[in-house]
């Protein structure tokens, strides 16, 4: 048929259409669509819709009104209304909202061109191509809106343009995608550079209204056309906070979520987690964190647990204590309120993964600092839980072994925790106590720890005597002020001290009183060495030397000044000497000395 017998046709056709519509001619077919229903006429659906003639075909032809039921279409009755707004020539809009509804539809009721010039497929077409895929807010309301038209609009491939186009127009905003190869060097380094500091740009808020398997694929398609996987990261974040929101993941207690929901939600989750960036510092600890929360709460894959628990443990030194509160979703009421397997693996994590650095990185300055600041972090993370009485005492010596000696520059930290947990834990038994306290090394504890733990009741009788020990040890090498002097000899380990308490008691006492003579002998000491040097500026600077029997100092003490010095120090060494809490003898070259008959008893 020529174009010239086409139009003239197409143009007999709307003035027949108009006509039935001015005489309100009695229709002759009835259209039922899902509960909807139409009375229409057939002529003008059957010379633009090869669907509705096929099923007149099938009809009983001897009456005279024919009934069609239309179950399948997609867009429902809306779209069957605006398919046959167009078979009678009636006017209505096209746009972003129902064009996918329209060319779906045209689809299904057959609207080619084989029935009639410039059919509704051919306009749809036309619409899509000139304006709904030519700006990015457009394409996306396209894709948005053919979700609930599937499969159907992924057989006229209106779910692929849609994302091409998408892709194709965020590379184009984007600062992340890839420069071009004719793109000179210096665009490299800019975009580099940019890459460091993600902004989230205009376009991510849009994509958030897409389903998660569309969004996927968005997200594949970017990156085929060089989208950096590094700007994927605030785009994965606005979409886990909105289509994640509602959960319980910040307590404790029954979920209150159908199974339904909850299925799409950790389909959601698990698709988030494979499409996070593999890149370090690509997403924040807080944000992995959350998702690693809403991944136990949603009991998600072994595997996508345990992604997130190693990203976790790469960017340790970056979380903070909430990061490592997560909650324990046992919900059965007999466990801990925290999840302390969890933190114990992203901590063997880190210590593997900072293992691997110091191997390949010759910076060990960064690598301290921030094994330092995990350290802190871990300690602070165990005085949290060690107020939870549900806490084993196995689980809690278990995660503070794992923390590195080199990150405990003091022990503080350590004994703060030890002393919540015995704290929360009155029913322990001595041996367990024993083992607690194990777990920090007296020698590194402040003065005002020391101060603490000396008059600590909760502490068992031999850790108080390590802590005034040390104390001891550090107030005589103040006293003598000789640095280079040899370390004392460590005192013998709690656990081999015998187990007297009385014996312990009086010792205690006798400690405690013998540091507070010392403390005073220090600081006479100190009082009159400042008395001696005045009175020594004075004699010097003067030309006679006075002979006033009332002057603190004599002609002859000037003679021999460092003699008095010398023999107070000389004094309050003999008493320090005395002081030997654990029986120890020191070496005189005769050979090694026997151990106190009391260390038979010892615990070992």
């Amino acid at each position: 048929m020529s174009a010239k017998k086409k139009d003239l046709l197409s143009s007999a056709m709307k003035r027949t259409s108009e006509w039935i519509s001015s005489q309100e001619v009695s229709s002759d077919v009835t259209v039922h669509v899902g509960e909807a229903s139409f009375s229409l006429h057939k002529f003008p659906l059957l010379s633009k819709c090869g669907f509705i003639k096929k099923l007149v075909s099938e009809s009983n032809k001897d009456s005279d009104s024919t009934v069609i039921n239309i179950t399948d279409i997609p867009g429902g009755s809306e779209a069957f209304e605006l398919a046959a707004k167009f078979c009678y020539g009636i006017n209505f809009d096209m746009s972003t909202e129902n064009i996918a509804m329209l060319r779906c539809a045209a689809e299904h009721l057959e609207m080619t061109e084989e029935h009639s010039v410039e059919n509704l497929v051919v306009r749809a077409e036309s619409y899509l191509d000139e304006v709904a895929l030519k700006s990015l807010s457009s394409s996306i309301t396209v894709l948005h809106k053919s979700e609930e038209l599937l499969p159907i609009a992924e057989r006229v491939k209106l779910v692929s343009r849609c994302i091409d186009a998408i892709a194709y127009m965020t590379c184009q905003e984007s600062q992340f995608c890839s420069p071009s190869s004719s793109n000179s060097g210096n665009n490299e380094v800019v975009v580099q550079q940019q890459s460091k500091q993600p902004v989230v740009d205009w376009w991510a808020e849009d994509l958030t209204v897409l389903r998660i398997d569309l969004f996927q694929r968005v997200l594949i398609a970017m990156m085929a056309r060089g989208f950096k996987q590094y700007g994927l990261g605030p785009v994965l974040m606005l979409y886990a906070q909105k289509s994640l929101r509602g959960l319980e993941i910040f307590g404790k207690g029954m979920k209150k979520i159908e199974p339904k929901q909850e299925h799409e939600k950790r389909v959601i989750l698990e698709t988030i987690v494979s499409l996070l960036p593999r890149e370090k510092n690509a997403m924040s600890v807080s944000f992995l964190s959350m998702l690693l929360r809403a991944a136990i709460f949603l009991e998600t894959t072994v595997a996508c647990r345990l992604d997130l628990e190693k990203r976790m443990g790469l960017q340790l030194g970056q979380a903070v204590l909430d990061d490592l509160l997560i909650p324990s979703y046992s919900f059965t009421g007999d466990h801990s309120l925290f999840d302390t397997d969890t933190v114990q693996r992203i901590l063997m994590n880190y210590l593997e993964f900072e293992v691997e650095g110091v191997r390949l990185s010759n910076n060990g300055v960064d690598l301290a600092g921030d094994m330092e600041r995990v350290g802190k972090l871990l300690e602070n993370y165990m005085a949290e839980i060690a107020s939870d009485r549900n806490v084993s005492l196995q689980k809690f010596i278990g995660l503070a072994e794992l923390i590195p000696e080199q990150s405990r520059v003091t022990e503080d930290g350590m004994y703060r925790a030890v002393d919540i947990y015995l704290k929360a834990h009155p029913n322990m038994s001595d041996v367990e106590r024993k083992k607690v306290c194990s777990l920090m090394d007296c020698q590194k504890l402040s003065r005002e720890a020391c101060a603490h733990a000396a008059q600590n009741d909760r502490l068992p009788v031999q850790t108080i005597v390590q802590v005034l020990y040390y104390e001891q040890q550090r107030l005589r090498g103040e006293v003598t002020n000789d640095s280079d002097s040899p370390a004392p000899p460590p005192p013998p380990p709690a656990a081999v001290l015998p187990p007297k308490l009385s014996s312990y008691t009086d010792e205690l006492s006798k400690l405690k009183r013998e540091n507070q003579d010392l403390k005073l002998e220090l600081l006479k000491m100190k009082m009159k060495l400042k008395e001696f040097e005045k009175e020594s500026e004075k004699k010097s600077s003067s030309s006679t030397i006075s002979t006033n029997p009332s002057s603190p100092i004599s002609t002859a003490s000037m003679g021999k000044p460092p003699l008095p010095r010398k023999s107070f120090i000389n004094s309050v060494s003999k008493k320090l000497g005395k002081l030997n809490p654990f029986g120890i003898t020191p070496y005189n070259g005769r050979g090694r000395t026997k151990p106190p008959k009391d260390r038979r008893h010892s615990i070992s």
